[in-house]
């Protein structure tokens, strides 16, 4: 069973509201509840304001959480982007009067998340099943009251709110806000779920893909506002001008250095797969990856600056995928036990990725054959040692396909 110091880190941070009690003090007029994305109640002298409002689920949890700290109306809720852990309790926590704020992109991105529901929530399903609660519970269509391009103010009491457009976040629609007099900026998800870590530039679970260059920008965007206080939409915040500083800057040298490799080894010639395996950031800029992969990262800039045919076989123009011969090549092998044969040699030689590629051929020509299926099961678990645990997409994908060929197995 898995502790929760085995656990990549960002699932405990998605899964921390469970234990919350009593909200997180941040200063005076700041305070935290923590969900799949945290929700953040701002007091002022003329009301409350909310930044994010939490997953479906987790309405009600939040609103008793905030209950014993209000002071007033609730006088806005500030979105900082259309993902579903951001807006989903906003039903259960808006009051008469309130105002919803948010880009006006917010639309476009949760109905891009509406049509591809069928398909995209069982993508979701497969990585995130296990780690989220509440998935099942519908998500409410918002409209928000007040919708900015650039940037847009508001007072309310004795705080000034900034919502400032930042692009290159996890949608379209991302933004941060930015209390200017108090130097605080609530970043929502614009450098991913975990600060300091490799942007995930397209997710494995499907999304819109996002741009580098834009990801630098809403970087620099932030980093050019000299906040003392920021405060992310998943885990502690970060204190300190200079830590701020100097963090952010070395997220934006860090990222800079994989898009400027990337095109280097593309300009010279190397083929995508060798620049994912090559491609490793310097010790000083060393980034975490826990949602997103440098390898991952580099792929996901060469199809943005050239698309998705790598011009490697003409097979890729066109619809009949390379599984539409594995039953002749699974038959020139002699079947799928020799080529399960082969692919345990392969594992015994520390290649289980070159393993997979032969029991893909193998399972595909013969789906039952259980030399194939253990075979392919000992190659799994050997990626998911490998992995280090400490990308949750990674290891929640490899967690579903061992489970899976363990069913077939039983």
């Amino acid at each position: 069973m898995t502790t929760k110091d085995q656990q990549p880190k960002l699932a405990t941070l998605v899964q921390a509201g469970g234990e919350q009690t009593e909200t997180e003090k941040i200063n005076d007029f700041i305070y935290m509840a923590k969900d799949i994305s945290n929700a953040y109640l701002v007091k002022t002298k003329d009301g409350d304001v909310l930044i994010n409002a939490g997953f479906m689920g987790s309405a009600e949890r939040i609103k008793q959480l905030f209950a014993p700290l209000r002071s007033g109306p609730l006088q806005a809720i500030f979105l900082t982007q259309a993902h579903a852990d951001h807006f989903g309790g906003v039903p259960a926590l808006k009051e008469a009067n309130t105002k919803i704020i948010a880009h006006s992109k917010f639309s476009d991105t949760a109905n891009f998340f509406k049509t591809l529901m069928p398909h995209l929530g069982r993508r979701s399903g497969k990585l995130w099943s296990g780690t989220i609660k509440g998935r099942g519970a519908p998500v409410p269509d918002i409209e928000p009251d007040t919708t900015f391009e650039d940037r847009v103010s508001l007072t309310i009491g004795d705080v000034c709110f900034e919502a400032i457009s930042t692009p290159g976040g996890e949608a379209p629609d991302a933004s941060v806000i930015w209390l200017g007099n108090e130097k605080i900026v609530f970043s929502g998800n614009v450098f991913g779920p975990v600060f300091m870590s490799v942007p995930n530039l397209n997710t494995i679970r499907g999304d819109k893909p996002r741009s580098v260059n834009r990801f630098l920008e809403s970087v620099d965007t932030v980093r050019k506002l000299g906040a003392e206080l920021l405060i992310t939409g998943h885990g502690e915040p970060i204190r300190g001008k200079e830590r701020i500083a100097a963090d952010l800057n070395k997220l934006y040298d860090g990222v800079t250095y994989i898009r400027d490799a990337t095109i280097a080894g593309m300009n010279s010639g190397k083929s995508v797969h060798e620049l994912m395996a090559e491609i490793r950031l310097p010790e000083a800029l060393q980034l975490g990856e826990f949602h997103g992969k440098v390898s991952w990262a580099v792929k996901s800039i060469w199809q943005e600056f050239s698309g998705w045919f790598f011009y490697d076989s003409t097979t890729s123009l066109y619809e009949v995928p390379a599984s539409a011969v594995h039953q002749d090549l699974c038959e020139l092998a002699g079947g799928a036990q020799q080529l399960a044969a082969r692919a345990a040699a392969k594992i015994d030689a520390h290649k289980p990725l070159e393993a997979l590629h032969l029991l893909d051929i193998a399972l595909n020509a013969e789906p039952q054959q259980v030399d194939a299926l253990t075979t392919k099961k000992r190659a799994l678990e050997m990626l998911l040692q490998h992995s280090g645990g400490t990308n949750l997409s990674e290891v929640m994908w490899l967690k579903s396909e061992i489970a899976d060929v363990a069913k077939l197995l039983s």
